[in-house]
């Protein structure tokens, strides 16, 4: 009876300990699930007070392309400089080749003197194979046999398992209108692991984004 009541009381012990590391690991996932990869700033530029940036996203589906565009540009927005998402002055339509010259006119009509631009460069899907493993008993368990066997027997091996990641890579360019072509003044270089939602995966890797761009000084911070 006794050896039951410690069995039960070191498994209700784990279920609790499983359920506080589960609920604290959550955060961290959602808090990290967006990290820089690299990022290069031409050594030659000045940061200075843009008058208009366009934000612009490179993806064949206009539903994402248009929260990308839409969260990029709050997020400028954020820093002081008037934005305008993509979406709001460009037409895009599916299936027809893109018109350059279009482009540059209504960056031209509505004075956009910078642009910032992402595209997706790869998805990586990986599958690891995760092996079972002996359970360790706390110490106080090895004192008596009927204690460490009846605390052992239940948990002596943990089931193998996979573990699925997703990786999506994304490269993001700031060009400065300065020129008829446009000059590229910085670029950086994100990974987002596993996003389960796509509106929260574009939220924090805009907010990765433009928090580096000014870290960098490549984008003037906000007075």
């Amino acid at each position: 009876m006794l050896l039951a009541t410690k069995e039960s009381r070191f498994c209700l012990n784990r279920t609790i300990l499983t359920i506080v590391i589960v609920l604290l690991a959550v955060p961290l996932a959602t808090a990290k699930s967006s990290k820089l990869v690299m990022s290069w700033k031409n050594p030659n530029y000045v940061a200075r007070k843009f008058h208009r940036v366009l934000a612009l996203g490179l993806s064949d589906k206009t539903g994402v392309r248009a929260n990308f565009e839409d969260a990029l540009a709050e997020q400028l927005v954020a820093t002081g400089v008037e934005t305008i998402p993509g979406n709001s002055i460009l037409l895009r339509p599916e299936g027809t080749q893109f018109d350059l010259n279009y482009l540059k006119t209504q960056v031209r009509e509505n004075q956009i003197d910078a642009v910032v631009v992402s595209r997706l460069i790869k998805v990586e899907n990986t599958v690891t194979y995760i092996p079972g493993g002996a359970y360790v008993a706390p110490f106080p368990y090895y004192n008596t046999f009927y204690g460490y066997y009846g605390a052992v027997y239940p948990v002596v091996y943990s089931p193998d398992y996979l573990r699925e990641e997703k990786k999506v890579r994304i490269e993001t360019n700031l060009y400065v209108i300065s020129s008829q072509e446009g000059e590229l003044v910085w670029t950086g270089v994100t990974d987002t692991f596993n996003p389960s939602n796509v509106q929260k995966a574009i939220n924090g890797l805009v907010k990765v984004v433009v928090k580096q761009m000014q870290s960098d000084e490549a984008l003037q911070s906000p007075q």
